[in-house]
């Protein structure tokens, strides 16, 4: 296990250096000059150059790589030029919000998808098969900005049982906290509870076919233990690959819900910066989610090998 572990480490080590590049890469190919941008068409080419050396853009690329990366393993994500800030401070300041919101979507979608997918399964080609199918399909041919503004009139603005935007902190009430996350949690997770639907049913049908689950029917083992104990357990490997990579989509599909409902998260704070041309934010931002990105995917690959120890062997 242990050597199991250090490989899973070690092949970290390239994954983020290569992704450390194509974040710098993407950042800086984009047209225009930053600087030009961010002072507007009434500064001077003096004050354009002034802010040019303040940022390091009269160097050349190679040479802002290996600053930028040295600055990071010193603890240094660089500065806001728009507020002053620095990107760690401005990034702690929004993260929980969007951690509240990833987490909470992330529960109702599990809290949906493994129960409705183990039904459709388990009654294969009857009604409910056919209703988790379809709704399956709507979760994943919605878009979560259209649901959430559907959600918003019905249950904002005509029942007015939530908020209609608008974020309260968790140290102003555990309730008020949970109303205010409610409506773009569903917004958000409903995608991702569709997609773990198709894959629980999908991975339990072929589990269900299997020679001991046939053996256990065969022995009058009843129904719910079948799917509790057997037929879950074996499906995992699955429900882990699909609940880590909607862990990612939540935390980088919070943009368009967090400005929809105005919730003070990460995707908030990217949108804003890539409107203000904000380099040193957007790059610390998008490196944040790679990481995890990478982190997760490590993290599922470990889990494999605890759940499944032929994986380990292999």
């Amino acid at each position: 296990m242990k050597k199991f572990l250090a490989k899973r480490v070690l092949s970290v080590i390239p994954v983020l250096f290569v992704v450390s590049i194509i974040i710098f890469s993407l950042v800086h190919l984009v047209p225009g000059d930053p600087a030009s941008a961010m002072l507007g068409d009434m500064a001077t080419e003096a004050d354009v150059a002034a802010l040019r050396t303040r940022m390091g853009l009269d160097r050349s690329l190679p040479e802002q790589y290996v600053v930028w990366i040295a600055n990071i393993f010193r603890g240094d994500l660089g500065s806001s030029v728009v507020s002053n800030e620095t990107a760690a401070s401005m990034i702690i300041s929004h993260i929980q919000p969007t951690v509240s919101l990833a987490l909470y979507s992330l529960i109702i979608a599990a809290v949906i998808a493994v129960p409705l997918g183990m039904i459709a399964a388990r009654y294969k080609r009857s009604a409910v098969d056919h209703g988790v199918t379809v709704l399956s399909l709507a979760g994943i041919s919605l878009p979560s900005f259209l649901l959430g503004l559907f959600l918003m009139l019905v249950f904002a603005v005509k029942l007015r049982w939530f908020p209609v935007s608008g974020f309260k902190e968790l140290r102003d009430g555990f309730i008020p906290h949970i109303r205010s996350l409610t409506l773009p949690a569903v917004a958000l997770g409903f995608m991702n509870a569709a997609l773990m639907m198709r894959m629980t049913r999908a991975s339990m049908l072929e589990v269900l076919n299997s020679d001991y689950i046939k053996m256990a029917k065969a022995k009058g083992v009843r129904d719910f233990m079948i799917l509790a104990k057997h037929a879950l357990k074996n499906t995992l490997v699955t429900l882990i690959t699909v609940f880590g990579q909607s862990i990612v989509a939540a935390l980088s599909g919070a943009a368009v819900v967090e400005s929809l409902f105005a919730v003070p998260g990460l995707g908030q704070l990217m949108v804003n910066s890539i409107g203000r041309r904000d380099y040193y934010v957007i790059q610390a931002i998008v490196l944040l989610i790679a990481v995890f990105n990478v982190l997760i995917n490590m993290l599922i690959d470990i889990l494999y090998g605890v759940v499944d120890p032929r994986v380990r062997v292999n």
